[in-house]
């Protein structure tokens, strides 16, 4: 039995079945060599529980004699201290790909999310994740993978934020469902950008407008149910597919309120003004339409209110305003009103008490106004007794 080498390797000829070579200094390493020629370094061993393996280190070519019989040796040595290199291959082999666990989160993570958030998020896979980090494995994703990308969304703040949540959560599901060690996701200390968060409101010289700009559009418009989607917007403080997707059972009109089935945070009341219940009584009802804005086709619902949107605010000077804005309007004329922050929370259905938080600097305004009056009053009358 010969050491093996490079000559020895090259000058034997292939046989009728498959040839063994046995290297003469380490124990277990051999050179396969097929009929056909092909020639494959590889090593026999043995585990603690007495299990054969034959794992291949390389094809001759590609990997030199004397680099496989350095990997053997490394082998060799793991496997003195209890490890087995040819399970922890086909552990490697097994693991997959970032695309593969991607479309696994679509599958059974994705679909237990509201169906906008779970569009969403096969858009950030698709758009920003895949592209730059789709074939790596799970298990050999770094934290500096992930910083790389998040930096280059560096023009993208918002959207850079975001996928830094889809891909910690579907690497914290890579650890449950076996893919990588428990806590070693790599998205850790990798820190968002700050936001900042949007904030216009609608004075109440633009909601007239608003409203004027509505009345006219009425009497002009194709489609009257776009027009009082907006309204709707105003005068609720839903969200657009809220008031979209609403249905005329879920209008309660002897208890002024909307009792949605679902929306954004789930099952929500929406109580009604007096004035909301008269625009609700004067809509439209399509035949055999379940829905309170009706859309083109039959049975359905409108989808989408941009073009009717983006010509009422071009007319009335408010390019800057979006359909959300009248969400914020609702809530920015509650707190000017003295309504306190979990009020304006229940009237939008806000379930984290920091997400109302937003309008905190407006709740005090009302008292900022009543301490001026309160003050104005005392100096008054001071100046008054002062003059006497």
């Amino acid at each position: 039995m010969p050491k093996l080498s490079k000559k020895i390797v090259e000058s034997t000829l292939p046989q009728n079945k498959d040839l063994i070579i046995w290297d003469s200094e380490v124990s277990g390493f051999f050179c396969k060599i097929t009929p056909a020629g092909k020639k494959s370094y590889f090593l026999y061993y043995r585990t603690r529980d007495r299990r054969q393996r034959r794992p291949k280190i390389g094809d001759h070519g590609i990997i030199t004699c004397e680099q496989a019989r350095g990997v053997a040796q490394q082998w060799l040595l793991e496997i003195s201290q209890g490890k087995d290199p040819s399970a922890e291959k086909q552990e490697q082999r097994s693991n997959p790909t970032l695309r593969e666990l991607s479309e696994q989160y679509m599958k059974e993570h994705a679909p237990r999310k509201k169906e906008t958030s779970s569009k969403e998020d096969n858009r950030l896979w698709e758009q920003h994740i895949l592209p730059y980090l789709g074939g790596l494995k799970v298990s050999s994703i770094e934290r500096s993978d992930i910083a790389k990308l998040h930096h280059s969304l560096q023009h993208l703040q918002t959207t850079a934020n975001r996928v830094l949540s889809v891909l910690s959560k579907a690497l914290n599901l890579a650890e449950l469902w076996g893919y990588r060690p428990n806590h070693s996701n790599p998205c850790l200390h990798v820190k968002k950008y700050t936001e900042k968060k949007r904030e216009r409101f609608l004075n109440q010289q633009e909601i007239a407008l608003l409203m004027s700009a509505l009345e006219n559009e009425e009497k002009n418009s194709q489609n009257i149910w776009a027009i009082y989607a907006i309204r709707l917007l105003l005068m609720t403080g839903c969200r657009r597919d809220e008031i979209l997707t609403l249905r005329w059972n879920e209008v309660d009109f002897d208890n002024q309120c909307l009792r949605l089935s679902d929306s954004k945070t789930g099952k929500k009341l929406v109580y009604l003004s007096t004035t909301t219940i008269e625009i609700l009584k004067q809509i439209p009802k399509k035949q055999d339409n379940p829905y309170v804005i009706c859309g083109e086709k039959e049975k359905s619902h409108l989808v989408n209110l941009q073009k009717p949107w983006a010509r009422i605010r071009q007319k009335i000077g408010l390019m800057d305003v979006r359909l959300h804005d009248l969400r914020h309007t609702f809530a920015s004329v509650a707190a000017s009103k003295g309504l306190s922050l979990p009020i304006i929370g229940a009237l939008l259905g806000h379930k984290q008490t920091q997400t109302t938080a937003r309008y905190a600097h407006l709740v005090g305004q009302p008292l900022r106004e009543a301490s001026e009056t309160i003050s104005g009053k005392i100096m008054e009358k001071y100046h008054k007794d002062k003059s006497t």
